[in-house]
């Protein structure tokens, strides 16, 4: 592979945008944010795209700019699950890579704990983000960065 990879973030609530930023600045990877317009910033640091506050925006721009060998990072198991076969590579801010062996079982969790609520029964919500997410997401993007540098 000649061409190094970019990072895009689903990055409207994503707790992990300035270890992205310094993992990026220690490969010379460019990165780029996408968020909805509702959730712009002023003078943010590194490559922001802003999409409409519809729900499925910032998934349809990051699948439409994604190319093979890039890296994306989002907590949306549905992008995920799209992404994958495109060749993409795909963290979530807690540090677990979705992969074509773990992409099948987490879609169906999730789809199991939509049924449930649609029935009106209550599912628990995610853990509190921790220390230990932040440093085993840092981990796995530095790993998979560390896979391109040299070429």
């Amino acid at each position: 592979m000649n061409e190094k990879p970019t990072i895009h973030v689903d990055a409207d609530a994503c707790p992990v945008k300035s270890e992205i930023l310094h993992c990026a600045r220690l490969h010379d990877i460019d990165v780029c944010f996408v968020a909805s317009y509702k959730n712009m910033m002023n003078e943010p640091e590194g490559k922001w795209v802003y999409v409409d506050a519809d729900k499925e925006a910032a998934d349809l721009y990051i699948v439409n700019s994604v190319k093979k060998g890039d890296i994306v990072v989002t907590a949306d198991i549905g992008l995920a699950g799209t992404l994958l076969p495109k060749g993409v590579y795909v963290l979530s801010p807690r540090g677990k890579e979705y992969t074509d062996e773990n992409i099948f079982m987490l879609l169906d969790m999730r789809y199991q704990s939509a049924k449930l609520r649609r029935q009106g029964k209550h599912t628990k919500g995610p853990k509190p983000f921790t220390k230990e997410d932040r440093l085993c997401f840092t981990n796995i993007l530095l790993k998979t960065l560390s896979n391109f540098a040299g070429n």
